[in-house]
C-alpha cells in the first residue's frame, strides 16, 4: 500500500469545494474538510495543512483517503453506528399542542414535564424536537384588534402618507411620550469591565417625571421635541405651536392618535384657524401605526432606561442631549407594508402578525 495518497480535484470538484469554503450557511465540518482536499490538491504538504487548518495529522490523511476513494460524496458524514433513534417526533408535537392536564396545575409544557407525561423519552429529545419544529412552550406574545368602525379608512389614510406623501407638503408623526421617571440609584454604578456587564443597585429613588412631546419628519428622520410636565391638551397645543414655527409656511399633515387632548374643542379651534395643518388620526388602538413610537422605543433603549437622574432637569437635559446627537446623524424609518397587507392581518378572523402589543 502506499504511504502518501495523491489527491487530483477536476475542475468542476475545486468549484464544488471552493463554494463550500466561502458559504457562510455550509457547516463547519463539510466547509473544513474542503479545505483539506483543497490543500492537498495544490501540493501541501500533510504536516502544513495540519498547522493551516488545525486538526491532526490522522483527520487529513483520512479525508484525503476519503475524497481519492469516493469523490465529493465521500466527504458526507456517514450514519452513526448504534440503534437508530425510534423517538415518534409527531406523538411529541401533538402533545405540545395540547395544554398539560389540569393536574399539573401549569398553563404551558416544560420539556421535563412532557417527558415524564409521555413516558420513554428524555427532557433532552423533547427539546431538540422542539427546537426541529419551531416550537417554543414558554413564549407568549399578545395582539389587539381595533373596534374602530372607520379602520380600514384610517388605515389607508395613515398608510398612503407614509407610501405616497402628498407633494410640496410635510409628513410629521406626533405624539407623547408622558411619565417618564428621572431615577437615579442608591449607589454607584459599577462600569462594564471584560466578562463582567455593567451593574446597578435594584432599589432607586425618584426625582420626578417629565412628558415628551415628539415630532418626526417621515422624509427625514428629523425631530422636533419639546418636554413639559403634563401631557394635557394645553401642552399638546402649545407643542403644536412649537411645530408649525419649525416648519413655517409649509402645508402639514400630521399623523396622532386618538388621545382625547387631540381632540380637544381649543386644538380644534386652533387647526381651524390654521388651515395649513391637517391632523390625520390612527385607529383606536392602532398606536403601532404612528411612527414616532418607533423613535420613543429607541431613546427609551439608548438614553433613559439605563440613565441615572438626579433631577426632572437631568432628565431633560438627557433627552434633549440624545435628540440633538439624532438630528446630527438621523436616516429615515422606510415604510414598506401597504394598506392591503395591513388590513389583513388586523381584523378578528385573520392573523395577527402586524398587530402585536
Amino acid at each position: 500500500m502506499a504511504l502518501t495518497v495523491t489527491v487530483d480535484v477536476p475542475v468542476e470538484d475545486r468549484r464544488v469545494l471552493e463554494s463550500w469554503t466561502r458559504s457562510p450557511s455550509m457547516r463547519a465540518g463539510l466547509a473544513q474538510r474542503a479545505r483539506i482536499v483543497l490543500l492537498a490538491a495544490d501540493g501541501v504538504a500533510v504536516k502544513d495543512i495540519v498547522a493551516r487548518v488545525g486538526v491532526s495529522k490522522p483527520t487529513v490523511i483520512g479525508w484525503k483517503k476519503r475524497y481519492a476513494a469516493e469523490g465529493l460524496g465521500g466527504l458526507d458524514d456517514r450514519p452513526k453506528p448504534g440503534r437508530p433513534a425510534t423517538v415518534d417526533e409527531v406523538a411529541v408535537v401533538l402533545a405540545t399542542l395540547e395544554p398539560p392536564p389540569e393536574r399539573l396545575g401549569v398553563t404551558h409544557w416544560s420539556s421535563r414535564l412532557l417527558a415524564d407525561h409521555l413516558g420513554g423519552i428524555s427532557h433532552v429529545w423533547v427539546g431538540k424536537i422542539w427546537k426541529r419544529w419551531g416550537l417554543q412552550p414558554w413564549r407568549v406574545e399578545t395582539f389587539k384588534f381595533s373596534t374602530d368602525p372607520e379602520l380600514e379608512a384610517k388605515v389607508r389614510d395613515v398608510v398612503g402618507l407614509y407610501l405616497s406623501p402628498p407633494d410640496n407638503a410635510i409628513v410629521l408623526s406626533i405624539d407623547d411620550k408622558s411619565q417618564i421617571q428621572a431615577l437615579d440609584r442608591t449607589a454607584p454604578i459599577l462600569p462594564l469591565r471584560p466578562g463582567l456587564p455593567e451593574k446597578r443597585s435594584h432599589d432607586y429613588r425618584r426625582n420626578g417625571t417629565t412628558t415628551l412631546f415628539a415630532a418626526l419628519e417621515i422624509a427625514t428622520g428629523r425631530v422636533v421635541d419639546a418636554c413639559m410636565p403634563r401631557h394635557r391638551h394645553q401642552e399638546f397645543l402649545r407643542f403644536l405651536k412649537q411645530v408649525a414655527k419649525a416648519y413655517p409656511r409649509k402645508k402639514l399633515h400630521i399623523v396622532v392618535d386618538n388621545y382625547g387632548s387631540h381632540k380637544h374643542p381649543k386644538v380644534r379651534a386652533w387647526l381651524a384657524k390654521n388651515p395649513r395643518i391637517q391632523l390625520h388620526f390612527t385607529p383606536t388602538s392602532g398606536s403601532w401605526l404612528n411612527m414616532v413610537e418607533i423613535f420613543f422605543g429607541i431613546i427609551t433603549r439608548q438614553a433613559i432606561r439605563r440613565g441615572t437622574f438626579t433631577s426632572v432637569r437631568d432628565l431633560t437635559d438627557a433627552i434633549r442631549a440624545f435628540i440633538d446627537g439624532w438630528n446630527d446623524r438621523c436616516q429615515p424609518f422606510i415604510w414598506t407594508k401597504t394598506a392591503d397587507d395591513l388590513l389583513d392581518h388586523c381584523k378578528p378572523g385573520q392573523r395577527t402578525s402586524f398587530t402585536r402589543h
